[in-house]
């Protein structure tokens, strides 16, 4: 009798939450981090939100994906400037989707397209209602939990070795299962959102230009560029030179190798290899603002 009551009293609890703002769900940093630190952990934010999805309109749902960092899981607030666009493998082996992924700073591009990849899962809302959405996915780390006990070096910190244990304790094992995660259509643990997700399996959408005579200017971090409806954001394609010399450095900036050692346990393996940016934006140049997205040690 206590454990039914107890369900009943969680259920309840789930009926409450009715968040007017990004900030209402910042508010449950406390109650969705109860282990340790969100260091690449955000399949814990995602959980929180989906948990409560059948008391949230598809719009609210939504609002809240755009809440936290999906590599790194700093809470964040949409803008133009925390909207990437990028292309990445479908885990069904059947192309590349195109979508928007919410970060706290740029290094989160270059790991996302080492090991992110996108899937389904069709979500019940408010009033019953259902839709399939588009998912950021990665492999699930606790396929081998021992690697979390496994000592690394994080280039940055300058105090020695250390382990995901330490630096990613609510990244948790029970025997196989990622504690805490909300599973995609194909087993992997959800991430984030990939918004306004779209198919791309022909070449031409995989196209870094319209046309063969297009030129794109060289990349330029910072540059907001917009799509034909006008949503502005960033691409991915003016991080490549970035990325390449944070790989050559060691990954010495953003979350270090926190993200990139939990999500290469056990990496998603897929045929296909990742298309370049989509085409069709258009863009304009603007400077980046002060970005700042490092583990947190709390």
């Amino acid at each position: 009798m206590l454990a039914a009551a107890a369900t009943l009293i969680g259920s309840a609890l789930l009926a409450q939450w009715n968040p007017g703002s990004i900030q209402d769900l910042h508010r449950e940093y406390g109650n969705i981090f109860r282990h340790g630190n969100r260091n690449a952990a955000s399949h814990l934010w995602a959980s929180f939100i989906l948990d409560r999805a059948h008391d949230l309109s598809a719009d609210k749902l939504e609002e809240m994906f755009t809440g936290f960092c999906a590599v790194s899981g700093s809470p964040t607030r949409p803008s133009d400037y925390t909207r990437y666009r990028l292309t990445l493998p479908l885990v069904a082996g059947t192309g590349n989707a195109s979508g928007f992924l919410y970060y706290c700073c740029w290094p989160c591009v270059c790991d996302t397209q080492d090991f992110i990849r996108v899937d389904t899962r069709t979500i019940t809302l408010a009033n019953g209602a259902t839709r399939v959405y588009h998912w950021a996915v990665i492999g699930n780390p606790c396929d081998n939990p021992s690697m979390l006990r496994k000592p690394f070096v994080q280039p940055f910190h300058g105090r020695g070795e250390t382990t995901l244990e330490r630096e990613a304790a609510e990244v948790r094992c029970d025997g196989n299962r990622l504690i805490g995660a909300t599973l995609s259509d194909h087993g992997y643990p959800i991430i984030s959102m990939f918004f306004d997700a779209i198919v791309a399996p022909s070449e031409a959408d995989g196209a870094v230009a319209r046309t063969s005579t297009d030129v794109l200017p060289p990349p330029q971090p910072g540059r907001i560029s917009h799509t034909p409806e006008g949503v502005a954001f960033q691409d991915e394609r003016e991080f490549g030179p970035q990325c390449a010399d944070r790989a050559a450095n060691g990954y010495n900036s953003g979350m270090g190798e926190i993200f990139r050692r939990a999500a290469s346990i056990s990496p998603i393996k897929i045929a296909e290899p990742r298309r370049a940016l989509s085409a069709g934006a258009s863009v304009e140049a603007e400077s980046p603002p002060n970005e700042s997205c490092t583990s947190s040690a709390a």
